[in-house]
Parts: structure tokens; C-alpha cells; sequence
């Protein structure tokens, strides 16, 4: 109660500057050692190498700590300037667009949803749903059952507004916590709504460019609505930003962009989200952010994307992956990481520094491993085969040979040529599913039974698709996975071309 007092009469004396004459110079982090900045350079190796052995697979990492980049990392074939997609972590921007509106007096926590969309509701709607505010979005408790949230569908060719709507809420507003991607799609909407800007454009001059977030993207719907719970793509810098943001109540480099009372209200348990204390997930949830143990608090996305806030150590954590292990992730953090911060400067460790970077400097994503030769594939080499209709939207495929395999793949009606590095990533592009016209990195090797083997990096994503072809005659066999469940295709398919 204190908190919302403290919150409204902070707001309202607080006025946003969005100019572009105020906007600061560009940013970039300094870079320290981490026993200078009180972190062992041994504890982040053994995080690094930890989650070598355990996590399949980090893509990058970096760890501010006392405002000081002490250790930064990318995986190869990701990298520092490529943008990776946020998934759930876009939740977390999108509260803070909710907060801005707040701030700025173009909406109230207290509002209620169908105050925005009077042509989407119901013809009668339910009490439960005329209930429904803005704050009960925030903390994940809109009412409806898991059910009925379950089958809400981001392909519905009707309004994505009135899709929510129309969702019976069984539960009071406020009672019962349901975590879900379909309340933070209308919060983006109500921010729209009431700004007249998407999301993306309304955090541009307010938070994107004050942070020196340059390109960020922000899938939208066919409504032209921002996704708000998915959708956003920065790069892990960005993450560190943010994060920092909040560590430090709002203030960036001097310069109040978020009130402190927000700050302080967004990522403070605002609903019970279960008891076990040995759980990530069960220590509360915020205004789209997670409360952790350890008196952290996190953004986080699914397959490992992590914004990771540590007030009592004065440091931020910011890594993307593309594992299925995301409690892996978390605990790697506490019991390598944590530890090894300690409250002033440790002695200078030379030689474990050294090693530290050695080995952050040559990081890399497994690539395609085989030991077998193409000689006796030869003559399928250079041949094209075609395939019949199919999710992953493949037309044909050739497999040619002159040094490099190169796939030349005829995907959404457009030819890619995507070279396989051989113990390396080779960088191309390709359209396959609903990843379209994606940047790739590939590998290939040609296994003992004398199929071929590649491993594609969609690497703005987290998605690495491992493709085995079999040639039969005048068949082409492909079986392919992807490294987690990606919902835009199936997976563990199997399809058989034919020559053309």
C-alpha cells in the first residue's frame, strides 16, 4: 500500500523529457577486469565452462558489475552486433511502456480494459471482464483459464483484441495468477490506444535511444499492433542497458527516464505465484518481470533469454541462448557467479584473467560432426529433388560439392545458396517454415553411412535445425529436428524428394 502511495504522488510531479535535443551522447559500457571490480575471474570460467559441459547452449553472456562490463562472451556463430529475438523478455519493455503512459498521464493502472476497445467487447459483457484493469494485466492475473488463454491464437484472422474479449473469465480479476502471452498483447494495444504510437515507436525516443539501443525490431500483428509479449530483437549490450536501467531505480547517466517509484512498484511481488522457495518461478511475480531467489529479479524469455538484475552485488546479467534449460541457466548463475562476487577489489589474478579471456574469445556453437567421405555420394551430387507440399514450405533442395558443400534450397519461392562451413560456421541466408529470409550460419560433415549432416544456425534466433540427407536411389531423404520446440514447425520431420 505504501508502494502505490509513494508511486501516485511521485508520478505525479514527474514529467518525461523526450526531446531529441536531450537526448545524451552515445553510450558505451567501460570495460574492466573483474577483480577489479570485486569478481573472481575463476568463478565466471567456471560458469562459462559449466554451462559448456551442461547448457546446450548459451549464445552470448555478459555480466556488468559496479557499472564496469567485467566479462562478455559470444558463442560463435552469434555475435555482438547481431540481434537476437527476446521472446518473453519483451514483456519486461512492454511494462515499462505501460509505466511511461502512466507517467505521462496517458492511462491509469486502475483503468479498465474495456474502456480501450468499446468495439471489440462482447455484446454483454461478463462483470468479471468489465472488471478487468490495466493492473491486472501487468501481474499476469486477467482472469481468464488456462484453457481457454491456451487455444487464443496470434494467426486469428479476427482482431486480436476481440479474441482476448471474447475468452470467458472464470476468476475475478486480481485472484488468480495465470502467466500468459495473450495480457501482454493487450497491453501493448492499450499503450497504442492511448498514445497514438506502437509500442516500439513510443519507446524510441523515451528508453531505446536514451539507452543507445540502436535498430531494435518488434514483430507486430496483422493489426499493426506490437506483439508486446513476444516479438522484440536486440542485442545482448541492449539486455545489460535495460537491466542496469532498473538497477540503478530509472536514473541513466544522470538522467531520470523512469521514476524510481515505478521502478520500485514494477519489480516488487505483486501477486503469489506459489511457495516452494527453491523455485525461480514461485518467488512472485511483478509487473512482467520475475521475482528470483536470492533477492534478485529477472525479465526473462523462453529457450534462455535473460535479464538478470542483482541490487545487494550492484550488478546485472544479460545472456541469450537457445536451450531447453532455462532453471539449468539460473542455477549456473548462482552457485558459479554469485559466489565468486565479493563486496571491494579482489589482488589482481593475471594469469586466470588471461585464461578468462582466452577462453571467452573462442567460444563456439558445436558444429556438424562426421568422420565419413562423399566419394561414394558422388553421383547424387549437383542433382536437384523436389518435394511434395510441406510445413517447412521446401521445394527442392541440390547438395553441390566444388570445395565447400553448398545447399542451393528453393524455399517461399525464392533460391538460397547456403554454404556449409567444414568444422567451421559459413554465413548465408534462408527462408524455411515461418522463419523468413533469415541470416544463417551452417556447418556440414559427411557421416560413416553416407549421408551428409547440417546443422543450421538461424542466428538471430535461438533455433539450430540439424538436417541428416539420405540418398536412396533417386530419392532424397531429409530428416531434420530443431534444438527446441519451435511452434512455427514441426518437428522431427521427415520428408522425401524426389529427382527432378
Amino acid at each position: 500500500m505504501i508502494i502505490k502511495k509513494t508511486l501516485g504522488l511521485l508520478l505525479c510531479g514527474w514529467v518525461a523529457s523526450v526531446s531529441a535535443a536531450d537526448q545524451p551522447p552515445p553510450f558505451t559500457f567501460p570495460r574492466g577486469t573483474p577483480e577489479q571490480e570485486g569478481v573472481s575471474s575463476s568463478a565466471i570460467l567456471d560458469f562459462v565452462e559449466s554451462a559448456n559441459r551442461t547448457i546446450d547452449s548459451l549464445h552470448s553472456f555478459m555480466l556488468v558489475r559496479h557499472g564496469q562490463v567485467v566479462a562478455e562472451a559470444w558463442w560463435s556463430p552469434y555475435s555482438a552486433e547481431t540481434r537476437h529475438s527476446m521472446f518473453s523478455l519483451s514483456k519486461s519493455f512492454t511494462s515499462t511502456a505501460v509505466g511511461l503512459a502512466v507517467t505521462e498521464g496517458k492511462l491509469s493502472l486502475d483503468d479498465e480494459v474495456l474502456k480501450f476497445f468499446p468495439d471489440d467487447a462482447p455484446s454483454k459483457p461478463s462483470d468479471n471482464l468489465k472488471a478487468m484493469r490495466v493492473r491486472d494485466l501487468l501481474i499476469m492475473s486477467s482472469g481468464q483459464l488456462g484453457a481457454e488463454v491456451s487455444r487464443f491464437s496470434f494467426d486469428s484472422p479476427e482482431p486480436l483484441t476481440r479474441e482476448f474479449l471474447a475468452m470467458p473469465v472464470e476468476h475475478k480479476p486480481g485472484t488468480f495468477f495465470f502467466y500468459n502471452t495473450p495480457g501482454s498483447y493487450m497491453l501493448s494495444a492499450i499503450v497504442q490506444k492511448a498514445t497514438g504510437l506502437t509500442v516500439l515507436d513510443y519507446l524510441t525516443p523515451r528508453l531505446f535511444q536514451p539507452l543507445g539501443i540502436e535498430h531494435p525490431t518488434w514483430d507486430m500483428s496483422p493489426q499493426g499492433i506490437c506483439l508486446g509479449g513476444y516479438g522484440l530483437s536486440i542485442r545482448t549490450e541492449d539486455i545489460a542497458r535495460f537491466g542496469e536501467l532498473y538497477l540503478h531505480k530509472g536514473n541513466w547517466q544522470g538522467k531520470q527516464l523512469l521514476p524510481a517509484a515505478w521502478v520500485a512498484a514494477a519489480t516488487t511481488r505483486q501477486t503469489s505465484n506459489g511457495s516452494n522457495p527453491k523455485s525461480d518461478w514461485e518467488q512472485g511475480y511483478c509487473y512482467q518481470f520475475w521475482r528470483c531467489r536470492h533477492g534478485f529479479y529477472r525479465g526473462d524469455g523462453a529457450f534462455g533469454q535473460f535479464c538478470i538484475v542483482m541490487p545487494d552485488q550492484d550488478a546485472v546479467v544479460a545472456i541469450t541462448s537457445g536451450t531447453k534449460d532455462l532453471a539449468g541457466v539460473m542455477n549456473l548463475v548462482w552457485d558459479k557467479l554469485l559466489p565468486g562476487m565479493q563486496p571491494g577489489h579482489l589482488p589482481a589474478n593475471p594469469d586466470a584473467d588471461k585464461k578468462l579471456k582466452d577462453t571467452l574469445a573462442g567460444l563456439i556453437i558445436s558444429v556438424a560432426q562426421g568422420s565419413g567421405s562423399a566419394v561414394s555420394e558422388a553421383q547424387f551430387l549437383g542433382r536437384t529433388y523436389s518435394f511434395p507440399t510441406n510445413a517447412q514450405k521446401l521445394d527442392s533442395i541440390a547438395l553441390e560439392s566444388n570445395g565447400p558443400m553448398v545447399l542451393t534450397v528453393h524455399s517461399h519461392g525464392s533460391e538460397y545458396r547456403v554454404p556449409c562451413g567444414n568444422g567451421e560456421w559459413a554465413k548465408g541466408r534462408l527462408s524455411y517454415s515461418t522463419l523468413i529470409d533469415q541470416p544463417v550460419a551452417a556447418s556440414g560433415a559427411w557421416l560413416d553411412d553416407g549421408a551428409y549432416a547440417a546443422k543450421i544456425c538461424f542466428c538471430q534466433t535461438p533455433f539450430v535445425l540439424s538436417v541428416k540427407f539420405k540418398f536412396s536411389g533417386d530419392q532424397l531423404i531429409c530428416e531434420s529436428a530443431f534444438n527446441v520446440d519451435y511452434h512455427g514447425a514441426p518437428n522431427d520431420a521427415k520428408l522425401t524428394g524426389q529427382k527432378q
